[in-house]
Formats: structure tokens, sequence, C-alpha cells
């Protein structure tokens, strides 16, 4: 702090103790000892002070910054900004504008003409798709008789092992 070295504090310490004496030294070098550490104390404080001060400033300009542009957001957003109230002048606007365009067409001459509408002709019907065509079961087969042995004689067609199979329960409603 006061950038001294050894020699020096030896020299003031010799004189400290030719004036003081060596009875009251102890006394004098605790004093000054206390006296240091109110000083420490107080430039500590005051640094602290000063450091809460300079934050609060700055807090202060951020604070009135966020403050500034949310009351820009708000009344951006308040006023200018409305797509559903947009969207309903702009229609409003088009069947207005159409019904004006249909009262002039309807008989007064010198009312502004509408715009003109190109006509793209009939409208063209579009006829239903047909049912796409399922392949066809599969045929019966019956045994050729060069198949069938001694003791077997031709039997009736086999039927596919699809159509031997037992149908299906119907489906009891989830209702009832």
């Amino acid at each position: 702090m006061f950038d001294m070295s050894w020699g020096e504090v030896m020299v003031i310490g010799g004189v400290a103790l030719i004036v003081i004496g060596p009875k009251d030294l102890p006394k004098a070098l605790r004093t000054v000892g206390q006296m240091t550490a109110k000083v420490r104390r107080l430039a500590s404080e005051f640094q602290g002070q000063f450091n809460e001060a300079m934050r609060e400033a700055e807090l202060d300009e951020v604070r009135r910054e966020v403050e500034g542009i949310n009351r820009q957001v708000s009344s951006a957003t308040s006023s200018a900004f409305n797509p559903i109230q947009t969207i309903r002048d702009e229609l409003k606007t088009a069947v207005e504008a159409k019904a004006v365009s249909g009262e002039g067409n309807a008989g007064a001459s010198d009312a502004v003409p509408a715009p003109a509408v190109e006509e793209a002709g009939p409208i063209p019907q579009i006829e239903p798709m047909p049912e796409p065509a399922l392949p066809p079961p599969d045929p019966v087969v019956p045994i050729p008789p060069d198949l069938t042995g001694p003791g077997l004689e031709p039997g009736p067609a086999e039927v596919p092992a699809a159509a031997n199979a037992p149908e299906p329960a119907p489906l009891k409603s989830a209702q009832a």
C-alpha cells in the first residue's frame, strides 16, 4: 500500500522505540493496527458502495431500455398487428366491391364497369371412376381319370382350402 521495504520499516521501528519507549510501544502498535484496520474497512465500504451505485446506474439504464422496447412492442402489437381484423376488413371490402359491381351491371349505364372476367367455357363434368376389377376366384379343378388308381373312383372335385374354412363368427358391435 505505501510501498515500504523492510529496511525502511526497521528504521521507523527504531525511531518509534526511541521516541515512544519500550514500555508503551506494544500499546502504540496495537492502536496503529486498529486504526489501519478501520481505514481499510472504510475504504472497502466506500469501494463497495461506489460499485453498487455504478451497478444501479447501469441497471437503471438497462431497465429504461427494456421498458422502451416493451412499450414499442406493445404499441406495435396492439394497434398494427391484428390478423383477424385485417382479414375481416379485406373480406368486407371484397364483398362490397362485388355488390357494387353487381348493382352496376343490373341497370345503371353510368356506373363504373366491372372488371372483365375471362370465360373459360363450361365446367367439364367428371365421370365417376369404374370400380376396379377383382381377380376371378380360383377354379375348381376335377381330378383327371388317369390319376385314379385301382379302388379309387373319381370323386367330386376338390375344393380349395379357403372354401373348406368355417365361416367367421359375426362381429359383435361395441354398443351392444
